[in-house]
């Protein structure tokens, strides 16, 4: 899921966010990577869906 980084690299990062951003500014700062995360989904999906549309309509042309 998160290319090669194990668990120990995970806890490092989460560490060093914690001491950056606090432990109150923490959940939000995951809730709108969260979000943003979702909205790229969604694009990509969409991004998708246009392509083979197009391509579809190329080929009975």
């Amino acid at each position: 899921m998160f290319g090669k980084l194990g668990t120990s690299e995970l806890v490092l990062i989460l560490g060093i966010a914690l001491v950056i951003f606090g432990p109150g500014k923490l959940p939000e700062l995951g809730k709108s990577l969260g979000k943003s995360l979702s909205e790229f989904k969604k694009f990509s999906k969409d991004v998708k869906e246009d392509i083979s549309i197009d391509l579809d309509e190329k080929e009975t042309k």
